[in-house]
């Protein structure tokens, strides 16, 4: 229900600080950028990739439970999976598919290609971002359809770093040089709507029986 009166409504049942700091975290939001897990195996590193797709603004996670089932681990994603809308999806191809539909091109992270490093990654295309299993990185069905290929500069003698980390820096990175750009990258005005429902609703108990009085009302 996308109604401004039913969200007037809700905004009665919550504190003005509340309401205050839902308008200002939803003016850092964006869906320019979003995120997709390959069948990560461990929990808890999707609860940690959550988490950042939260603190920096990403509102999209993308899950891919092709193998692995995911349950989110709340101590770790910390309250974030109320804020994040997850996506799940039963395969690859249908996530592909789904992301390329909505105008996302697909970015592979892979430390064994060369296409771009991150600090050259250009901004301005919505892109899905992947990343894959602990173990063995993204699958050849991503890699292959894949637009373009995102690596983070190591100089080190290990080659790689656990998901959740080659997550937070590539999301801190593009999404702190994307407020810094004249891109239009905001979520729009339906958008903003939607979510300040959603998040006022998961901000009131007893919702179903408020709703309800609300439509008796109308």
């Amino acid at each position: 229900m996308s109604d401004p009166d039913y969200l007037n409504y809700l905004e009665e049942f919550i504190t003005p600080n509340r309401k205050e700091g839902f308008l200002k975290v939803l003016q850092n939001r964006t869906k320019h950028f979003t995120v997709a897990l390959e069948d990560v195996y461990q929990l808890h590193n999707t609860s940690a990739v959550m988490r950042s797709c939260e603190v920096f603004g990403i509102q999209e996670l993308n899950v891919v439970e092709q193998r692995f089932g995911k349950k989110i681990d709340k101590e770790i994603a910390m309250g974030a999976e109320k804020w994040v809308d997850i996506h799940r999806f039963s395969n690859n191809q249908d996530c592909i598919d789904n992301l390329k539909g909505r105008g996302y091109q697909i970015i592979a992270t892979t430390p064994h290609e060369n296409d771009c490093m991150l600090e050259d990654f250009d901004i301005s295309k919505p892109s899905a971002i992947f990343f894959g299993t602990e173990r063995h990185g993204l699958s050849d069905e991503v890699l292959q359809q894949a637009d373009g290929f995102l690596k983070i500069p190591m100089v080190g003698f290990t080659e790689s770093l656990n998901i959740s980390v080659s997550a937070a820096i590539i999301l801190q990175n593009i999404s702190t040089r994307l407020r810094h750009s004249d891109i239009d990258w905001q979520l729009a005005e339906s958008e903003l709507l939607a979510k300040r429902i959603d998040w006022t609703r998961k901000s009131i108990k007893d919702i179903d029986f408020i709703t309800k009085k609300y439509l008796e009302r109308v």
